[in-house]
């Protein structure tokens, strides 16, 4: 499930690799799945807010131009998630599916159904994420997408009340969970069965979860999850903590996503805060409450972004390059997701490819990561 990146450069300083065709990337099979992608996916949730339809098109176009074919978005993108947006980004995609006859089928197109809707009545009628719930989030993104069948289809978020986006403890007085994990793989099994689904994945999950979706898909004979998509970047790496092992152990792909911090790992906010008047202009952490008041907005992930985004420039490299580059050659990642707003920040993501880090550089890397350990997680 694991590739080992081509080795373009070398050295205790880390090195500048030269541009990469993602073309020659060794495709990497999800899970036990007979899905097989690049090792860079393109992630979409600014589509439709960020980014209009125009340029989503351009970045798109690129993209597959450079080799990425493996493509993931979600029913409640774009982000931030509001009522105006919901399903825009699909439906973006779907518009380029339709201005490009044949394209479809040279894709591994991958989306989500959104979990308990808590906050976002827009999403569905009630809190919950029911079996039905499943099915007709289905037919809508496969309407939106213009398309018949999806390859990747995850889980956005457990249907359970468990720690994530930010939030660290697990808290059984706030369980609230109607749909068991079984109930949902049938739900998903029948989506298979009738040819709408290719393969299934998790998304924002945990331990416990992976373990049962896995256990129950085997048990019952119903579809084995190919993937979990989860954060991953150099100041959260809680998956490092024994999700990691979880995955390999039981055959699961991780897709990281959030590479680059949402930002305060290209060194924007090296300068300034993450808001005022001193924040980049536009930036999405310096525009969004409610991606302020989750991790990405914690005063002490901005000073380990600092950190690792200084010692990427005494490395010879740019912080975003030392970011990517983490992530890319990691053996728990299978594919890293790059979210992007232009066709030149897509290309200085897809050039990192191939930059290679010294031992010397991650033992710096890890000397941080023990001194402030996993301020985003």
């Amino acid at each position: 499930m694991r590739r080992t990146p081509p080795t373009l450069c070398t050295g205790v300083r880390g090195g500048n690799a030269a541009s990469v065709s993602i073309s020659r990337m060794q495709k990497i099979q999800l899970g036990q799945s007979d899905l097989h992608v690049t090792p860079i996916c393109l992630g979409t949730m600014t589509f439709g807010e960020q980014v209009n339809e125009p340029t989503a098109h351009a970045i798109l176009d690129r993209a597959l131009e450079r080799g990425v074919d493996f493509i993931d978005t979600a029913e409640m993108y774009a982000v931030p998630a509001r009522k105006e947006t919901f399903g825009a980004t699909e439906t973006i995609i779907g518009n380029w599916f339709a201005k490009n006859p044949g394209l479809r089928q040279k894709i591994v197109l991958a989306t989500k159904v959104a979990g308990p809707s808590r906050g976002m009545p827009w999403v569905r009628e009630g809190g919950g994420m029911t079996a039905a719930d499943i099915a007709a989030s289905c037919e809508a993104s496969l309407k939106r997408l213009k398309t018949d069948v999806i390859d990747l289809y995850q889980i956005h978020w457990p249907e359970r009340h468990v720690p994530a986006f930010g939030s660290i403890y697990y808290d059984p007085t706030k369980e609230t969970s109607a749909t068991s994990i079984h109930e949902q793989l049938e739900a998903l099994g029948k989506l298979v069965k009738a040819g709408k689904v290719r393969a299934i994945g998790l998304s924002n999950e945990t331990p416990y979860g992976v373990h049962e979706f896995v256990r129950l898909a085997e048990q019952h004979g119903l579809p084995r999850v190919a993937s979990v998509q989860n954060v991953y970047c150099l100041i959260s790496r809680a998956l490092e903590n024994g999700l990691d092992e979880t995955m390999h152990r039981l055959g699961v792909s991780l897709l990281a996503y959030s590479p680059l911090a949402f930002g305060l790992l290209t060194g924007k906010y090296d300068q300034s805060g993450t808001e005022g008047p001193d924040a980049p202009k536009g930036a999405r952490i310096s525009s969004y409450e409610s991606v302020r008041k989750q991790r990405w907005g914690r005063a002490e992930a901005l000073v380990a972004a600092r950190r690792y985004n200084a010692l990427a420039r005494e490395h010879g490299m740019t912080p975003a390059k030392l970011a990517l580059a983490f992530c890319y050659t990691k053996w728990q990642v299978a594919s890293t997701i790059i979210g992007v707003t232009s066709v030149a920040q897509l290309d200085e993501d897809l050039d990192a490819w191939g930059t290679t880090l010294s031992p010397e550089l991650l033992a710096e890397i890890d000397k941080i990561r023990w001194e402030l350990r996993d301020p985003a997680a």
